[in-house]
């Protein structure tokens, strides 16, 4: 802050308090010549902000006369003081909530009690009234020029913008009603400029200034942006889009470019009772007069269930100026003219140029290809990133880290253990689960650098059904895929996920997919056909909304830009369109005899202390792959509780107790 305007400004509050007390000695003489002094208690509200003095008895001044031309001088002091660049606050709020001189005069009067307290003795004798040391609306429009009582009409600047407070009691006339200035606005006059702490538990600041250079596909976004608050922010302009980080990163450049600070205002927390909304937008709107803000008004996870959407569209037609509606869709009927802008995650070729840009010369093109492509990230988290240095591997786990918040809370986090030689599938299903991989892996090359994602809109991820009975080894070929591709793993929870309320459930996957898009993770839905079933007839409401939701999922999977893995033991009950969006299908059948006899051979490891397994035997027992590792850990427990050695009979017997519990019939002789 400049130190010589805030000398300045101090200068003319002086010599418009030494004007004000003239004025009001003048109204004192005018009113009842001279006057016997007098000790005023001082009411506990005129306590002193400034100087956080105790209230003192207020003793007022021995009679003086004041003459007229006195007074004159010392307007003409204080004009010739307020005679600076930049101008006083005073004139400036003035100027801004359009006051005439009467209510800039008002409203000094009103903070001249905080700045000088001995003030409130002359108010007291100018009222002729011990009790009454505070300025009123009467005091006023007898002591200040040009008086005019409209000033305290509701559409007033004074009232309007909650400059002054009117603290009336029951019964009371209003001229005779305390007049109190706003502490925000008292700071504002003596050079302290800051956000009203009403506003403080509503918003929060949008981030700090600057940052790494934004692409091109985004600088459009904030040129708009830019222009509209430019030409007075009137437009109600809309940020829509999936990408949250991207959208504020777009806000936040565009508020600087334009001088603004930019703060964020959760949708959720506005107000539902118009009058409270309409109190808040006019908070709001002071504040953006007095202070260079811009408004963030973050929709993205509301819903219009039970009229969410009104108090957010009343609050934005009444809010004006440098506002944004951050929302993935855009929203309709906001009471103002809309200009809606479409903000897209960098396209791949841009995250490269950013990698290239962060990472410096020396990073290798191969590094640069496979982090772009396989990652969505935004720019800032590009940047944030290679901060920290590193090679590759420490590069690539902290684009996973960075992508795991926002997932963990909505799925299970697998961590796989296994690899290609923990497989054993028909060579057909082993050739399509590397194609899968290779898919993945190559996506940047065949999309980006060959220019194939230019002719393809939909479709870019990769979606995968793997089908077949329990225990084929459907969630092991999903772990594997995430240990050769060095991806996390996501089990969906569908416990988490669907849900009996209306809406809820397309809610919670939008949040999944959007959280999944940074392509950090593959996602495994298991037993799908209870989220991608078959569309039933329509009977009721919640027939169709049920149906809404099935078409949601099949849009979201075939928009998603990920790899999708979906199980199932039963494909027959999959809906048949969401058959045709899938790019593989893997038929995972049961293991034959040479396939279980491979099973059991790999299911112990080779350090296990073992004798006398007959594995041809073993092989002709219909176990699946999930079977033979249960009962091949069963049997070394009991090994470990017996003798120390896993033999035939002990796997024989945890065998039988695997086929018990899942009620899978047998013959006795099989397991002697």
């Amino acid at each position: 802050m400049d130190l010589d305007w805030l000398r300045s400004n101090d200068r003319y509050l002086a010599t418009s308090l030494t004007w004000l007390r003239m004025r009001l000695m003048l109204a004192i003489d005018t009113a009842s010549g001279s006057s016997v002094s007098t000790v005023v208690p001082q009411p506990p509200q005129q306590r002193s902000r400034w100087w956080g003095a105790k209230p003192q008895p207020v003793v007022t001044p021995p009679p003086q006369r004041i003459s007229p031309r006195a007074v004159e001088q010392a307007a003409a002091a204080r004009a010739q003081a307020g005679a600076i660049s930049p101008e006083p606050a005073l004139h400036t709020v003035a100027r801004l909530f359009g006051l005439s001189e009467f209510e800039r005069d008002t409203l000094l009067l009103c903070a001249a009690m905080e700045l000088d307290p001995a003030l409130g003795g002359l108010c007291a004798q100018a009222h002729g009234n011990p009790g009454m040391a505070y300025p009123t609306l009467g005091l006023a429009l007898s002591a200040l020029p040009e008086p005019a009582w409209d000033i305290v009409a509701p559409h007033r600047g004074l009232r309007r913008w909650r400059l002054v407070e009117i603290v009336q009691g029951a019964g009371q006339p209003l001229v005779t009603a305390t007049l109190r200035a706003q502490e925000r606005i008292v700071n504002y006059l003596k050079g302290l400029n800051y956000l009203d702490d009403q506003l403080e538990p509503l918003v929060s600041p949008l981030g700090a200034r600057g940052g790494p250079a934004l692409p091109p596909s985004q600088l459009e976004a904030v040129s708009v942006l830019r222009d509209e608050w430019l030409n007075g922010g009137n437009a109600a302009v809309q940020l829509v889009g999936a990408d949250e980080a991207s959208k504020l990163l777009v806000a936040a450049r565009a508020a600087t470019e334009v001088g603004l600070v930019p703060y964020r205002l959760e949708a959720s927390l506005l107000p539902t009772a118009p009058s409270e909304l309409d109190e808040l937008a006019r908070l709001w709107r002071r504040e953006a007069m007095l202070l260079p803000l811009a408004l963030y008004v973050d929709a993205a996870d509301l819903a219009d269930e039970a009229g969410k959407f009104s108090p957010v569209k009343r609050f934005l037609s009444r809010v004006g100026g440098a506002s944004v509606l951050v929302a993935r869709e855009s929203w309709p009927e906001l009471g103002r003219r809309t200009v809606v802008v479409d903000v897209a995650p960098p396209t791949a070729g841009e995250r490269a140029a950013t990698w290239r840009a962060e990472l410096g010369g020396g990073a290798p093109a191969e590094v640069v290809s496979e982090l772009a492509g396989q990652f969505a990230l935004d720019v800032g988290a590009i940047s944030e990133i290679a901060a920290g240095g590193g090679g590759r591997n420490r590069l690539w786990r902290a684009c996973l880290h960075g992508t795991r918040p926002r997932l963990d809370s909505l799925a299970q986090r697998l961590q796989p253990a296994v690899g290609w030689d923990d497989l054993v599938l028909p060579e057909e299903e082993m050739t399509v689960l590397r194609q899968i991989a290779a898919q993945v892996a190559n996506r940047g090359t065949v999309y980006d650098e060959w220019g194939f994602g230019e002719r393809i809109v939909r479709g870019l991820g990769v979606s995968v059904l793997f089908s077949g009975p329990s225990g084929v080894g459907k969630t092991m070929a999903a772990e594997v895929l995430a240990a050769e591709l060095e991806l996390d793993l996501y089990r969906i929870d569908l416990s988490a996920v669907v849900s009996k309320y209306i809406g809820e459930t397309e809610k919670n996957l939008r949040r999944l997919f959007d959280a999944a898009e940074t392509g950090g993770a593959i996602l495994l839905f298991d037993e799908s056909e209870s989220l991608f079933g078959k569309r039933s007839e329509v009977k009721d409401a919640h027939d169709r909304y049920a149906n809404v939701e099935t078409g949601y999922l099949l849009q979201r999977m075939e928009a998603y830009h990920g790899l999708a893995v979906l199980t199932t033991n039963l494909r027959s009950a999959l809906d048949v369109a969401f058959l045709r969006r899938l790019r593989f299908t893997v038929d995972f059948p049961f293991p034959g005899v040479e396939q279980r006899r491979e099973l059991w051979r790999r299911a112990f490891p080779g350090h296990a202390p073992s004798s006398g397994l007959d594995f041809d035997r073993l092989s002709r027992l219909q176990a699946s792959g999930g079977m033979v590792r249960n009962i091949a850990l069963n049997a070394a427990f009991l090994a470990a509780g017996e003798g120390g050695v896993i033999t035939m009979p002990l796997v024989l017997r945890a065998a039988r107790t695997e086929f018990r519990k899942l009620e899978i019939p047998f013959q006795e002789k099989d397991f002697v």
